[in-house]
């Protein structure tokens, strides 16, 4: 089940997130509009209706969250454009990783 919304989620709806991978929520933000779809298969799942939505390809970035750990990763296929100065799977700007973090801690403050 995939939840785009641009206010932090509840714990019945992370509880939902959890569906497809037990421990782990795969996320993508829009660190400009300040919208996170979460809950994909793949990152492009949620890619795709955020652009559906109007968002920007170059202000959307993927990562995750580990529910166990609470880590928050950087890593996604989606990250990889060499147009936007990001060659790798993770993001390469610190810039940018700060705010995904930020972000991604807003979120999911129900359980970080």
């Amino acid at each position: 089940m995939i939840i785009a919304k641009e206010t932090p989620y509840t714990k019945e709806e992370i509880k939902k997130l959890q569906k497809e991978f037990q421990s782990y929520i795969k996320t993508v933000i829009d660190i400009k509009k300040k919208i996170c779809s979460a809950g994909a298969n793949r990152h492009f799942e949620s890619k795709q209706l955020l652009l559906k939505q109007n968002s920007n390809q170059s202000d959307l970035w993927g990562g995750g969250i580990d529910l166990e750990t609470k880590i928050i990763d950087y890593n996604s296929f989606i990250n990889i454009r060499p147009n936007d100065n990001n060659t790798s799977n993770e993001i390469q700007s610190d810039k940018i990783k700060k705010e995904y973090e930020r972000l991604t801690r807003y979120f999911f403050k129900e359980i970080i």
